[in-house]
């Protein structure tokens, strides 16, 4: 059995199963998303390449795709920051839920300003779309913000901790 570092716990062969096991699936984790995000950086380029459709709507839906790359890839990222830390990130998701909700948001604007005309009851939806997509990303950065109150105003290499864990 071997000696923990930071106690004085000896780790039996199933934890020690259960820590790899973890750990594998965290990797497959993040391989997974970065071969999503390889596929659809690929399928958005070849749509805008193809240019079917109005030209304002293939560049919308660029934007769209390249934004949700760019989700992706900080998921993966802090996924494997998480890898090796030995605490729980939670500044780099409060991050990725921001830039979600202003993804949501862009593309919803757009399809209002130049998706043609809508019915009254597409533009409703569309507005209160746009409305609870505003409200999660100002929610969002509330939530940032009393982090880094908590965290006493820590640098960027300290947000990475939880609370607790400082």
């Amino acid at each position: 059995m071997r000696t923990l570092p930071d106690a004085n716990i000896e780790e039996t062969w199933p934890d020690r199963c259960l820590r790899w096991a973890i750990v594998v699936i965290e990797y497959a984790i993040v391989a997974s998303l970065l071969l999503v995000s390889g596929v659809v950086l690929v399928r958005t380029v070849v749509e805008f390449l193809r240019h079917q459709g109005s030209f304002a709507g293939v560049v919308i839906n660029a934007i769209d795709g390249i934004l949700v790359v760019v989700i992706l890839l900080d998921i993966a990222h802090t996924v494997f920051g998480r890898l090796r830390s030995t605490s729980f990130p939670v500044r780099p998701f409060l991050e990725i839920g921001v830039l979600a909700g202003v993804r949501d948001i862009l593309s919803a604007s757009a399809h209002l300003t130049i998706g043609g005309r809508l019915t009254e009851r597409d533009f409703s939806n569309t507005l209160i779309s746009v409305a609870v997509g505003v409200g999660v990303v100002v929610m969002l950065l509330v939530g940032l913000n009393l982090l880094r109150a908590s965290l006493g105003g820590a640098t960027d290499a300290g947000d990475d901790a939880t609370p607790s864990a400082k």
